[in-house]
Parts: structure tokens; sequence; C-alpha cells
């Protein structure tokens, strides 16, 4: 059994890892901290957890939780993050961060969007924890990014096709809706129930932080610069995300080729699921999985391709994804643990 931490494990990211490794097969949870909590009972922040989980949050410690795992999870905002890895990283641990610390190449854009890096050393190491892409990478990393939940939505999708000859890699549009629960378990106004129910809004227009992720993961894989036009929207549900990608074509191409590209591409991904034509993906179906389902349309008349993908955002588009990192990082099979089934209703 590999022995795991949690450190964050109290906000909806680090609950979401607490409690798919608590039943993992190949993993140990031994121990969770929480600024907030330090000295409650997990249980009691999460009393859905009462007799499955009965690990008191720590405060924070490199020292400690270097002697009580082999791997650890941080699920911290952004900037604490690169404050805490590097000495978890010194002390021989894998590390899998769910912050935005540790995802990008180059820390100009990283400093453009969040704040200056204190950790610039580590990115050049750092593995891009997108498994059906970088698998091999994940193999042999020590530390990896975990990628956000809209970059999740949009690049699963969208790699398979963006070096195709009958796609226009400049005319990216992806329209993305994601539940409440992506902002976050701190109280705000903009995710208070009043707010977001019975609505529907956009917001961080053009200008939002996961947008230059995406742009450089795409850039990367093509070996060209390219940027795309996203707008992400609140929906009032707790959970799930639904992405939307528009491209435009530059020859006729069918339904069938479209097919056969995605398929060819993620026949051996086991959390890629491709809907075959005329069907298209829902939230529900793959809510608390690890799911990924794309489905996709041509649009003959104006020749465009229209790509969707639905993720479960606290799942696939964070710590489902991170826990199939670990896997992938300790040699073990891919699903351990990760083996849930959707919900029919």
């Amino acid at each position: 059994m590999f022995k795991v931490a949690v450190i964050g494990s109290t906000g909806y990211a680090g609950a979401e890892l607490v409690r798919i490794v608590s039943a993992h097969p190949q993993a140990e949870l031994t121990m969770i901290t929480s600024r907030q909590y330090a000295g409650q009972p997990f249980s009691d922040v999460y009393p859905a957890m009462a007799g499955i989980v009965n690990l008191t949050c720590q405060s924070f410690s490199a020292e400690a939780v270097s002697e009580a795992a082999d791997v650890v999870f941080t699920a911290l905002p952004h900037k604490t993050s690169m404050e805490v890895v590097p000495g978890l990283v010194a002390r021989g641990k894998k590390v899998v961060d769910l912050s935005a610390d540790f995802r990008f190449k180059d820390p100009a854009v990283y400093e453009a969007w969040y704040e200056p890096h204190e950790a610039k050393d580590l990115l050049k190491t750092a593995v891009y924890g997108l498994p059906e892409i970088y698998f091999d990478d994940i193999q042999n990393a020590s530390l990896v990014g975990n990628p956000g939940c809209y970059p999740t939505s949009v690049l699963l999708p969208l790699l398979p096709i963006i070096k195709a000859t009958f796609v226009d890699p400049d005319s990216i549009i992806a329209d993305s809706k994601s539940g409440a629960s992506g902002a976050g378990r701190s109280v705000s106004l903009a995710s208070h129930y009043c707010e977001v129910n019975e609505g529907l809004k956009a917001y961080n227009v053009a200008k939002h932080r996961h947008n230059p992720e995406m742009d450089e993961v795409l850039s990367l894989f093509c070996g060209r610069t390219i940027r795309t036009t996203f707008t992400p929207h609140l929906v009032p549900m707790t959970r799930g995300m639904l992405t939307t990608i528009y491209v435009e074509l530059t020859e006729d191409v069918s339904i069938q080729d479209v097919a056969s590209l995605l398929d060819s591409f993620y026949a051996d991904k086991p959390f890629v699921r491709i809907c075959s034509p005329g069907r298209f993906p829902n939230t529900l179906h793959v809510k608390g999985t690890n799911y990924c389902d794309i489905g996709f349309q041509v649009a003959t008349g104006t020749k465009r391709l229209v790509l969707i993908s639905a993720i479960d955002n606290l799942v696939k588009g964070a710590s489902g994804q991170a826990v199939q990192n670990m896997n992938i990082m300790l040699g073990l099979p891919e699903t351990a643990g990760l083996d849930q089934l959707p919900f029919l209703l």
C-alpha cells in the first residue's frame, strides 16, 4: 500500500481527494491537513464521511507530511502551493498539485495572469497532468501540475483534431458552463445560493485564467502559436461542466471521418468515451465519475465542426484526474480507485 497525504483537505477538491483515496485499493490515506479546521475530525467537517474517514485535520508541516506519505496531493490556492511544494519535492516525495502554480512551462505567462512565481526552477521538470496526452512523461515525473477543469474539458476534444488538415486552428471558439462548486468552498457573493439559483451568467469573458493554460498546451502540442476565444458560464447546479467548441473547416469532412479520428485517438484511453454520431454528452451521465464524454457534429452549411464534452468538474476536472496521475506515477493500473459507476438519474 502506498501512503498518501492530502494538503488542503477541506476544500471541495481536497475533500473529493479524501473521498476517492479512502476507497482506493492500493493507497492508504495517512494524513490530511487543513489550516481552517486543524484539530477537528474530518467527519465533523464532512459528516457524510463519518465511520469512513477517521483522520483528524492537522496543521501543515513539511517534515511531518514527508514522514507520513509517499505521495502528496496539494489542494491549495494559487501561490500557496509554490510555497509548499518545493520542500516536499526536495524530500523525495511525489507531488500532484491541483493549483495553477505548476501547470505552465513559461513563467512569464503564469506571472501575467497570477502573481510572481517563487519556484520557477520546478517548472522545468513539472509535467502537465493530462494523462491521455502526457502518459509517458507522467510515469517518470516527481511533480505533476494537475490541469484546470475548463482546460480539461476543452483540450480533450480538441487535441485529437487540432493537427488535422481539415480544421483551421486559428478559429477556435470555446463556450463552457460549470456548476457552482467550481468556485470553491469559500463563501463569496458570486456563489451565494440566491445569486446562482435560477440564473445563468457569463463571467471573466475573454480574460479567464484558464485561457492561457489551454493556449499554451495547444501551442506546444502543435508547434505553433494558437489563441482561442473562451467564455465560461456559471449555471445553477452543484457539479458538472459542459463545453461546446466551434472550429472552422478548411475542407469538406464527413461526420464518419471525425468519428474515426476520435475513436482511434482514444481507443485505449479508459476515461474518454466517444459518443456515437447523433448522440451528445450530458453532465448527468458523468456525475461523480472520472469520465469525459465527447460528442461532435459537422455543420456542413457553415463549414464548422462542433465538439461537445461533459465532465464532472470536481472529478475529471480536478481530484479524479489527480488520482489518475498518481496511479500512473506509481505504476498502478490507471483506473485504480476510479471505477465509480455513473448515476443513472
